[in-house]
């Protein structure tokens, strides 16, 4: 609201600007045109900002269900976190967390999750490559039974090691949603839609929400009257695109669709002036940011709660592999165990010296075998670390990962670096000076031994192991190759594990030889701590 001084008073004229809740802006015009002398100009606000004021002031504050945490969730939470739950609670359950990647919105979602628990059963909506690990996480934070945490995947196979209820989306006729936790993948919701309306859910947490930013795909035309049936809704989204404002519409929608009913309108005020087709551009940016923070997003980037975040943060990642990656190596396993009955009952030494190196080949066989069966997943997993548009490692030991990795990278044109055992000294320091130097360049595709060694990466603060390597010391160098002087952000790592793989001996290893290890050289435990709280990525 502008005012100014009638002219009878122009030697005291001044402009000011008094702002006012929308619920109180009729009063305070009524008291100020009684006042003599003042001229008021009351510029009103656009209809579709006064909808998303007055839909976000009718929300129910949830604030006092807070409690309904479970003591050792809450506990854990740092403060930032809970000033996110609060948010959410406080806006009636339909919110987006864009935190930046890194900062546990997985978390955030669970516990908002457990506060609504009168409201359950949950349905959690993520890209494929995260189905499992939403899974992990809700059974290890809320200590849920295993076969209450149902899991949709493609098809028969792949490993459930961890007992979770897998139910087959390829499989013919209907089958049932009922765990108390249902995970699914975007890309099943078009064939299940019917199924997911009938069903009812009222808490659906929708992760890296930014899948469904184009409009006219079938994951978006499905998702959306899904989420709008719910009652309580968390999206989830490191990469809100505020500077792509037509990508947030749908997000929109799905929080509040009789707010944002009409794509005209929303682009007309905030889409114009791109050079790429209708709606392309941004315009009263400040506007949409300020409108979101007030009704409906909470984000917090790194540098921002830096002072709250450890300074490494080690996070498991369970990757889906399917029965084809799968079948072979379930095959050297079962080889594997037929040797160590073998060498259980044998007496003589030369046998036992004989079965002991068909061991050891049959390990390396399935640390070969497991790098090629984890491709697929690997490369899934990388395009919510490509969307966070974040600078990262990623480190792998196998050549046919590493040209994996490379290629993906390049054909999705993310400009890399690569250096590996191939990568002559020489033109290793200038890779690095560009990775270091060039925001353009995103991403080092290193291998544990040529890239964990002597190299500073600070420009980067999220690093991946797409693979183990079977020495402690490899792991720790390859990590604190971001991990360093100079680094001024909080690292977070994360390891790509696939269970029934050489993952499994690997990880038992790597932490029994890293307690040793952390014990001869200074006293102290170096075990991989993977606490609750990191079994994640965020982005």
């Amino acid at each position: 609201m502008h005012f100014t001084r009638s002219r009878k008073l122009a030697g005291m004229e001044k402009k000011g600007v008094w702002m006012f809740p929308p619920t109180s802006l009729s009063i305070a015009e009524e008291v100020l045109h009684a006042v003599p002398g003042l001229v008021v100009e009351v510029q009103k606000l656009d209809p579709l900002v006064q909808r998303a004021f007055a839909a976000a002031v009718a929300a129910k504050d949830l604030r006092g269900l807070y409690d309904k945490i479970p003591t050792d969730v809450e506990s854990k939470l740092m403060p930032f976190q809970r000033d996110g739950v609060r948010f959410a609670l406080q806006h009636g359950g339909r919110v987006l967390i864009a935190d930046e990647m890194g900062l546990g919105k997985t978390l955030q979602a669970i516990a908002v999750a457990s506060c609504l628990h009168d409201a359950w059963p949950v349905l959690v909506i993520s890209p494929s490559s995260l189905r499992l690990h939403w899974a992990s996480m809700i059974q290890q934070w809320l200590n849920i039974p295993t076969e209450d945490i149902l899991v949709v995947l493609p098809q028969t196979g792949g490993s459930n090691k961890a007992g979770f209820r897998l139910v087959y989306s390829n499989t013919k006729g209907d089958f049932h949603l009922d765990g108390v936790f249902n995970v699914i993948s975007y890309d099943v919701v078009p064939k299940i839609q019917s199924t997911l309306l009938d069903l009812d859910f009222k808490i659906i947490i929708a992760d890296e929400s930014h899948f469904l930013k184009n409009g006219q795909a079938k994951r978006t035309i499905a998702s959306l009257p899904v989420l709008q049936k719910a009652q309580f809704v968390v999206l989830l989204s490191g990469t809100p695109a505020l500077s792509r404002p037509i990508e947030l519409f749908t997000q929109l929608q799905a929080l509040y669709p009789t707010v944002y009913n009409n794509v005209n309108e929303y682009g007309n005020r905030y889409c114009k002036g791109g050079y790429f087709g209708l709606y392309q551009g941004a315009s009263n940016h400040e506007e949409l940011h300020n409108l979101m923070k007030a009704t409906v997003m909470i984000r917090r980037l790194k540098k921002d709660v830096l002072s709250e975040l450890p300074v490494k943060r080690r996070q498991q990642v369970f990757l889906d592999l399917s029965e084809k990656e799968m079948k072979h190596i379930r095959a050297l396993f079962r080889e594997l165990e037929t040797v160590k009955i073998k060498m259980q009952s044998c007496d003589s030494q030369e046998m036992i010296d004989s079965l002991k190196f068909n061991q050891k080949n049959i390990i390396n066989k399935i640390y070969n075998d497991s790098a090629e069966a984890k491709i697929p997943a690997v490369l899934d997993y990388l395009a919510t670390v490509i969307e966070a548009d974040c600078k990262f490692l990623i480190f792998a030991h196998h050549q046919p990962m590493i040209d994996a990795i490379h290629q993906h990278l390049l054909k999705k044109k993310v400009k890399c670096i690569r250096i590996d055992g191939q990568t002559p000294v020489v033109v290793r320091q200038n890779l690095v000076m560009d990775f270091q130097n060039k925001d353009d360049i995103k991403a080092a595709v290193l291998s544990i031994k040529a890239g964990g060694v002597g190299l500073t990466l600070t420009a980067a603060s999220t690093v991946i192991f797409a693979e183990l390597s079977w020495t402690p010391g490899d792991i720790i160098q390859a990590e604190d190759r971001a991990h360093r002087i100079g680094q001024v952000s909080s690292v977070n790592i994360y390891y790509l594990l696939a269970n029934d793989t050489v993952d499994d001996i690997i990880w038992d290893v790597v932490q029994g030889k890293l307690e040793n290890l952390g014990q001869m050289l200074d006293g102290q435990e170096k075990t991989l701590n993977v606490s609750q709280s990191e079994t994640r990525p965020s982005p």
